[in-house]
């Protein structure tokens, strides 16, 4: 998979080189795209060779994660960068920054139907949390997963 013209336009601004374990790509802020995004990681993921359980995992965060980012803030678009760090692939996902204060995971009772996704997030991640954009508009929420290797 050729990395998107976001990910070439993230390493210039970051003065990294081109990589190969790196993605970036920006995303309507819409219901539709979580199925995109979702989709995107799994492709990138599958062709860095990931684990299917990473894959699975990874999956879910991200539909989590870009799914807060669509109801809880007035974004027009959004912004996802997954990395391989080697021992975690982490996942970023930046919204516009109109949104009503910071990201906790709150008590769902148990007949309601949301309210349980940051509480996964946490779950299926060795560390989570968000950070304000360093331009001030926006906020990155960020989750960082094991990345899965066989018994030797």
């Amino acid at each position: 998979m050729v990395p998107s013209p976001d990910a070439l336009r993230y390493d210039t601004r970051y003065g990294v080189g081109v990589s190969s374990r790196r993605d970036v790509f920006r995303l309507p802020a819409s219901t539709a795209s979580v199925a995109d995004a979702r989709g995107r990681v799994r492709a990138r993921l599958g062709a860095w060779g990931a684990d299917p359980e990473l894959c699975d995992d990874v999956s879910l965060v991200v539909t989590e994660l870009f799914t807060n980012a669509v109801r809880h803030t007035a974004s027009e678009q959004i912004t996802c960068v997954l990395r391989d760090l080697g021992a975690v692939i982490r996942l970023e996902v930046t919204d516009q920054g109109r949104g009503t204060g910071v990201p906790e995971p709150c008590a769902a009772e148990a007949d309601e139907e949301g309210g349980r996704g940051l509480l996964l997030v946490s779950v299926l991640s060795q560390a989570w949390g968000s950070d304000p954009v360093d331009s001030g508009t926006g906020r990155v929420v960020w989750a960082e997963l094991a990345q899965h290797h066989a018994p030797f």
